[in-house]
């Protein structure tokens, strides 16, 4: 660990860290432009762009998390801080994320990384002269070490940060569907389960038959409690893998992060509820430009200090200045 973090009194334990971003933050408001980029398959991704737009100004990529969009808390929160900086900055919308169901019966996934290359590929066509950095929190996490790894030495990216990654998706599939963590699973399968619903009610009302048989051959919606239920009846077969076993063993981002030749910092903690100690990788197999922050507390993508009357955000002072000493 090379910064510190106090957590805030009173928001003890893993839990009050991981939920006040959802349920007790004001959001930041922020103005952004929308800009859709469609892709070689003929889908789309939304990105929400924020700050100065001059041509060399630094720009980061930022990678929500599962069920989340560019308008997750952190997101918007991170966004803020790097203007204030003096930095733009570009929130991703994974397939489907951006309050509008995508176009194909496939989605977005934790391995998804193609889609996070197209992406990279076209900010640096867009802006050719700025310094390129990305941001990914948990899936977005595991998504952005994943393509650091695949891409090694050819990454344009000049620097990397992931928040809170399920390193081992096997290992996180069990592990959130133990004690309180459940709560979140319950959550999440509700969300998962909806995001599928839109879209083959989408594909009705536009009479796109093969896209809707596409997803009916998947089989019904209900019973599924877990992400091994999930992932194997719909994540696995829309995307291209065998099964569940073979999604979280070709996805995991714990296998790629050797290969990594762009500086990367990793910030997690400990006591998140998502990711057991042992999911977490050995100093061994991280490559030498890579930073391991661990933190005993902080939960999933929380890591609130300060008071109840002013709530400090650690996330978003760190990532901006270690980001900044990366110029």
């Amino acid at each position: 660990m090379t910064a510190s973090f106090q957590p805030a009194w009173w928001l003890p334990g893993p839990h009050l860290q991981t939920l006040w971003n959802s349920l007790g933050r004001r959001p930041p408001q922020l103005q952004r432009q929308r800009e859709r980029l469609w892709l070689e398959d003929g889908d789309f991704l939304d990105l929400d762009w924020h700050g100065p737009h001059a041509a060399e100004t630094p720009l980061v990529l930022v990678l929500h998390g599962l069920t989340g969009s560019s308008s997750s808390l952190y997101v918007l929160g991170l966004q803020q801080r790097l203007a204030a900086q003096g930095w733009a900055s570009v929130a991703l919308n994974w397939r489907g994320c951006s309050g509008e169901p995508n176009l194909l019966p496939r989605g977005y996934h934790s391995g998804v990384s193609e889609d996070l290359a197209a992406v990279i590929a076209h900010l640096r066509a867009q802006r050719p002269l700025a310094p390129l950095y990305a941001v990914g929190y948990s899936l977005g996490g595991n998504v952005l070490l994943k393509h650091l790894g695949e891409s090694g030495a050819d990454c344009p990216l000049q620097a990397a940060v992931a928040v809170s990654v399920p390193f081992r998706l096997d290992q996180c599939a069990d592990r959130i569907g133990i004690g309180f963590s459940r709560v979140y699973q319950r959550h999440f399968m509700s969300e998962m389960v909806a995001y599928v619903q839109r879209k083959q009610q989408r594909f009705q009302q536009l009479r796109e038959d093969r896209h809707l048989a596409a997803l009916q051959r998947l089989g019904p919606l209900d019973g599924m409690r877990t992400f091994w239920d999930f992932d194997g009846r719909i994540t696995a077969p829309l995307h291209g893998f065998a099964d569940a076993d073979d999604y979280y063993r070709r996805a995991s981002s714990r296998y790629y992060l050797g290969a990594i030749r762009t500086p990367t910092l990793i910030i997690q903690a400990a006591d998140d509820p998502f990711v057991f100690r042992h999911s977490l990788p050995e100093s061994a197999e991280l490559a030498p430009g890579v930073e391991f922050e661990l933190h005993a507390h902080g939960g999933h993508a929380g890591f609130i200090d300060g008071s109840p009357r002013q709530p400090g955000y650690y996330l978003e002072r760190r990532i901006p200045a270690w980001l900044n000493g990366r110029r």
